[in-house]
């Protein structure tokens, strides 16, 4: 169960929807996601509709064919080193603001997003063909804020939409969904001010709703679910905002 600081619930529901077809650049996603939502019998509204980044990287045509990549010799030279496939490794250092650790075989990059992640989001698995990469999204608030535009058309009113990928964390194992974008939900729930069970004053809680929310869905949405969207109500919809809320200013970050 989720909650937040500003209005309690009692029940979270999370559905998935099923029958979204394989997707092609240049697809109406709005439209895919309706359908599916209609066969499902699932009501978009008022709710927040989390979908995975892969799907929107296709539609987007963010897919690139490595038979066509000529690697540099930087990416020669860290293939060599890691073990890697160096047009694969090209690809990523065309995604990469800075290489923030590498060892082990694994890149740990900065996207121009300001994420930081493996690979910088390049990924292999689920491309819509041998020697193809997927690519983030330009920009996810973008997509998110187009994809949500496109529901409201069709009709869903009061939806927030949650662009979802999988990432590692540092100092712990296993990998948990996060938001990488969103549109119309405020992506932190900011808490200070308010007080806890006894009474206290918040001074520093602000929780991350939207990843709270992108983690739940992967919870379904895994790798070999054929699942890339779902619907979770009993949460409120409010506010607005974008990634650079979720992502801490350098000046703040202890760790760089």
């Amino acid at each position: 169960m989720m909650s937040s600081s500003k209005t309690p619930q009692k029940n979270i529901e999370i559905t998935p929807l099923t029958g979204i077809p394989n997707i092609h650049p240049g697809d109406d996603l709005a439209a895919l996601i309706h359908s599916a939502a209609e066969i499902n019998e699932v009501d978009l509204n008022h709710g927040a509709l989390v979908v995975c980044q892969k799907i929107i990287s296709k539609t987007e045509g963010r897919i690139v064919e490595l038979a066509k990549v000529t690697p540099g010799s930087e990416a020669i030279a860290i293939a060599e080193e890691h073990g890697k496939d160096p047009r694969q490794v090209e690809v990523v250092l065309g995604e990469t603001v800075r290489i923030v650790r590498r060892g082990h075989g694994v890149l740990i990059c900065e996207t121009r997003h300001g994420l930081v992640c493996a690979n910088a989001g390049v990924d292999l698995s689920n491309a819509p063909g041998e020697d193809m990469a997927v690519l983030l999204p330009l920009d996810s608030d973008a997509s998110a804020t187009r994809l949500r535009s496109g529901l409201e058309a069709l009709g869903h009113n009061n939806v927030a939409i949650v662009v979802s990928d999988t990432f590692g964390r540092p100092w712990r194992n296993g990998l948990v969904d996060v938001a990488i974008g969103s549109a119309g939900i405020a992506p932190i729930d900011d808490a200070r001010g308010g007080v806890d069970l006894e009474g206290r004053e918040l001074q520093v809680t602000t929780m991350a709703t939207v990843d709270q929310l992108a983690a739940a869905a992967g919870l379904l949405m895994t790798k070999s679910s054929g699942i890339p969207a779902v619907f979770i109500t009993g949460i409120p919809i409010t506010g607005d905002g974008d990634l650079t809320q979720v992502i801490r200013n350098p000046s703040e970050d202890l760790f760089r």
